[in-house]
């Protein structure tokens, strides 16, 4: 599974925090006990070193390593009764001057045997959906409260109602998104203003970023923006642009908004054309979204990003506009 690394260092810190909060609160626990309890260090000094002569003489390969390693526990058990003794007679249980961890499979380090561990992991799917979350809404948005009531059961020219054509596609992308894989197919989702393509993809955004794969969601504009101040700006903007570039072709799910909105221009459509066929061949999944009809988008766009974007399995929007439907509600 390919990890977002901006995304995945917010969770190391979120794990390193974790890691200091915990350090810290050792050394006051320590601190307060050794203040009302001297003899205490004393103890816990000589319990260091003795695990210490334990660990010595457990590396060394002589005859009398393992009776070293015997004694040395043996006195270990001995001063760790004590100590118990003592934070007993304060009113404290025995590992009060233990280390404490947020997770002890990790002890807060974020990874087991070089592999992340779940701890980190469930930061990363927190951290994902709360990047998702300041770029596209998703409070709120799921499957559940898709809205079929606002279309029409009327048939079409075809003999279809929106309602049908509607409910086929709430269902394959809901589909999509709880199965979603490098075998899932790339997606166009093609229609008017206000037929609930946005609300659908944040549905799936949110799924697929919460079952732990990296998912990008940004406007066309935005994305030809970083393109461009990529390749035109210098210092810190390009630098930063680059960064945004590389997360919209290296994640495994790039939801890109709007097609049609951006800037018609050499440039542009040089760039879209880098990110769709890019995509394609690293096998990175896309959605795109547009209000454009086909024609418009033949029409629009060269025959280099047309092919691409016939690659895409298409679903057609029908209905109309829910936001206009729901204010006449209101």
């Amino acid at each position: 599974m390919a990890y977002d690394g901006r995304i995945l260092a917010l969770a190391r810190d979120d794990v390193a925090e974790r890691r200091r909060r915990n350090d810290a609160e050792h050394q006051r626990r320590r601190a307060e006990v050794y203040e009302k309890l001297p003899t205490l260090r004393a103890v816990e000094t000589e319990i260091t070193r003795l695990m210490t002569g334990v660990a010595t003489a457990a590396l060394q390969r002589g005859e009398n390593a393992g009776q070293a390693v015997h004694n040395a526990r043996g006195d270990v058990e001995v001063l760790e009764a004590r100590r118990a003794q003592l934070l007993a007679g304060l009113g404290l249980p025995p590992d009060y001057l233990d280390e404490h961890f947020d997770c002890e499979n990790c002890r807060d380090t974020g990874y087991v045997m070089g592999k992340p561990c779940g701890c980190l992991l469930e930061l990363y799917r927190t951290e994902a959906v709360r990047e998702l979350s300041a770029t596209l809404r998703t409070e709120g948005q799921s499957f559940e409260n898709f809205d079929l009531s606002y279309y029409s059961r009327v048939p079409g020219a075809d003999g279809v109602s929106p309602y049908e054509k509607m409910s086929v596609i709430c269902g394959l992308c809901r589909d999509y998104a709880e199965d979603f894989g490098k075998d899932s197919p790339n997606l166009l989702f093609q229609g008017a203003t206000g037929l609930g393509k946005t609300f659908l993809v944040a549905c799936i955004a949110k799924i697929v970023s919460g079952s732990g794969h990296s998912v990008v969601y940004d406007t066309s504009v935005s994305v030809m923006e970083f393109f461009e101040t990529r390749k035109f700006d210098r210092g810190d903007s390009a630098d930063d642009a680059a960064a945004q570039v590389r997360r919209c072709l290296d994640c495994e799910l790039l939801i890109l908004d709007d097609l049609g909105t951006e800037m018609t221009t050499v440039f542009t459509q040089s760039a879209l054309y880098t990110l769709l066929n890019a995509r394609l061949l690293s096998g990175g999944r896309t959605i795109v979204t547009t209000n454009l009809t086909l024609p418009e988008i033949e029409k629009r766009y060269t025959p280099q990003i047309v092919s691409r974007l016939e690659d895409y399995s298409l679903l057609s929007f029908a209905g109309s506009d829910i936001r206009a439907l729901r204010r006449e509600r209101e």
